[in-house]
């Protein structure tokens, strides 16, 4: 499955952002799908996951309350909704899938998002 990551910009603090990760070539519903972020300089981390069974949702602390996860199955998508946005949310941001907890094989091209102060 490949998957295209896409909504990153440049935003204000406070202000909102939606990220799309679309796939192909095979169909999204059976995976468990997550988005990770890499600050410049930074490890990636984990951000959100919402799983294919039961679209069952968890978070990064950082995150929790200002991020919310969704998928339609019938489109091969998953988003980010992101608001509330801070400095320290700047990255660039993938989506990935996997079928097996939070094993993630697939990963997305990535997107940038800045948000200033």
């Amino acid at each position: 499955v490949q998957l295209q990551a896409s909504g990153g910009g440049l935003e204000q603090a406070g202000g909102s952002l939606r990220l799309s990760c679309v796939a192909s070539g095979r169909s999204f519903r059976w995976y468990n799908v997550g988005w990770f972020r890499q600050a410049p300089g930074k490890e990636r981390e984990f951000v959100a996951r919402i799983t294919w069974t039961d679209y069952s949702t968890d978070y990064a602390d950082s995150v929790k309350g200002r991020f919310t996860i969704s998928r339609d199955n019938a489109k091969n998508t998953v988003y980010l909704q992101m608001n509330s946005l801070k400095p320290e949310d700047t990255a660039v941001y993938y989506c990935a899938a996997g079928d097996n907890g939070y094993q993630f094989d697939y990963w997305g091209q990535g997107t940038l998002v800045t948000v200033s102060s």
